[in-house]
């Protein structure tokens, strides 16, 4: 069974940039900026290779739809103001803060990266590596945020995915693929029925 965690949600981007980084992290900056709507399919992936798919859609400020395969009873959605956790297996429903979720990097075009984040070196310049961890809430975990440069892509950048490791030591793996950018994403996308009062799947 795959172990299902809030895609982000497991980790905090803070860390005190080098002097070095500025310009890598001004160009996730950029690209974060310049994206207001993205649809991509995703592949999660948990530590013991069980994998899961479905389709993310994305929309400033705030909103964000992680839509899982049919046979996942799992929805995660942000409605510009919660992030909201619907299991209709078992017909609960938890809710978090976007303020106070990390989701926030991808979904609030104002926030400044720089304050948080710390590019990882790799032997390839064609991939950028972003990774956080917050020592104050070790339960927060860490996450590494992955981009190829691509001059197609806006701000330069193309996001591949994620990894996250929460305090346990879980490891999730998100991939993405068929990323479109700036394209028309309904408000209705972020809508969903309340599984404590209807066993309907949205």
């Amino acid at each position: 069974m795959v172990k299902f965690t809030l895609p982000l949600a497991a980790a905090v981007i803070i860390a005190a940039p080098a002097a070095a980084q500025s310009g890598d992290l001004a160009l996730v900056q950029n690209h974060l900026r310049a994206v207001n709507t993205m649809t991509a399919d995703f592949t999660q992936t948990d530590r013991a290779g069980k994998t899961v798919t479905g389709t993310l859609s994305l929309k400033k400020p705030g909103k964000i739809r992680f839509q899982y395969e049919k046979s996942v009873p799992i929805l995660v959605v942000g409605d510009g103001k919660a992030l909201t956790f619907i299991d209709y297996s078992v017909r609960q429903v938890q809710r978090w803060p976007i303020t106070n979720s990390p989701l926030g990097v991808l979904i609030n075009p104002d926030r400044d990266i720089s304050r948080f984040a710390k590019v990882i070196p790799g032997a390839d310049p064609r991939v950028l590596s972003v990774e956080g961890y917050d020592p104050k809430h070790p339960e927060y975990g860490r996450i590494n945020m992955v981009f190829a440069r691509d001059t197609s892509a806006p701000g330069g950048l193309m996001l591949q995915g994620w990894v996250t490791l929460d305090s346990q030591g879980n490891r999730t793996t998100i991939r993405l693929a068929n990323q479109r950018f700036n394209v028309p994403v309904s408000d209705g996308t972020f809508r969903w029925n309340d599984p404590r009062r209807s066993s309907t799947r949205n």
